[in-house]
């Protein structure tokens, strides 16, 4: 039987497990999770082991990225399942940390800024969210000393944010991105679907099926203004989702693209459905709008 990860509570445990900065030619992946964990995040965990001899995952619920009015003490919390799962999944080690361990002053003083970066889409309706994040991303890359961090491109706007200060703040580790995993119907894998009733749940598939009009508007050459109405008219047609907003963004600024843009964009999509809030993408490769006689 294969063993199961060490789970690891304290920064000195970790520390002591890890060794010295430096003296080791193993190469250390990292997955940072909130935990609550789904075939999407142990899909991270199997591509890790694809990059690295050995996996670090870290289960922390950050404070800092939940607004007022968030669901922070509704989060799902179960390290006994998790763990279970990182074994199956090929974990090295487990860091789960309390919140005191992370931030053992209390709340940070000094936090990472995201900028304009995380001003927009998720950032304008979740003020201060990607502050959080990559205030607790920089911190754990400081203690877990990574040769290659792995984050889901579902999160597209903080694939986005940590891309941008992994190269802003000359960290020397390695982002890959790693493709959205969906269940049978669609739907985006996320923790928070876990607070979907039935009919939410089944209200839920509109938000893939929009970004694959989306997607199916920018193969046909159709431009940026198209596209966006593809999607939109699906999200439209199904009444229980409330959309927060659709973009086409750049897919490294998340600057709405301009309606002639050509080359990569990301079409992003942030609904509610009742209480519970999602999000999903999709990367597009726009060629421009087709000449006339093909439309």
């Amino acid at each position: 039987m294969t063993a199961g990860p060490q789970v690891l509570r304290t920064r000195v445990e970790l520390a002591a497990a890890l060794g010295p900065h430096g003296t080791t030619t193993v190469r250390r992946a990292v997955v940072m999770t909130m935990g609550a964990l789904h075939e999407g995040h142990l899909a991270l965990v199997r591509t890790a082991r694809d990059h690295a001899d050995q996996v670090v995952v870290t289960i922390f619920v950050n404070p800092l990225q939940f607004g007022a009015g968030e669901d922070l003490d509704r989060y799902p919390r179960d390290l006994g399942r998790d763990v279970d799962l990182l074994a199956a999944a090929g974990a090295d080690i487990v860091f789960a940390p309390e919140v005191g361990e992370v931030y053992p002053g209390g709340p940070p003083v000094v936090r990472v800024s995201a900028g304009v970066l995380g001003e927009r889409l998720e950032g304008a309706v979740r003020p201060g969210h990607f502050d959080g994040v990559l205030t607790v991303v920089l911190k754990l890359l400081h203690l877990v000393h990574p040769d290659v961090a792995l984050f889901g491109q579902k999160d597209a706007q903080q694939l986005m944010a940590v891309r941008q200060m992994v190269h802003d703040l000359d960290l020397d580790v390695e982002i890959v991105a790693v493709p959205t995993v969906r269940d049978h119907d669609g739907v985006a894998l996320s923790s928070r679907n876990a607070y979907l009733d039935p009919e939410q749940r089944a209200a839920a598939r509109a938000l893939s099926r929009a970004l694959a009009a989306g997607r199916a508007a920018a193969g046909a050459g159709l431009a940026a203004p198209r596209i966006r109405s593809a999607a939109m008219d699906v999200l439209a047609a199904e009444p229980a989702v409330v959309v927060d907003y659709l973009a086409l963004v750049d897919a490294s600024t998340a600057d709405e693209v301009a309606d002639d843009h050509q080359g990569p964009a990301v079409l992003a999509v942030a609904a509610r459905l009742g209480a519970t809030r999602l999000i999903d993408n999709v990367v597009l490769d726009l060629r421009g709008p087709a000449p006339e006689e093909d439309r």
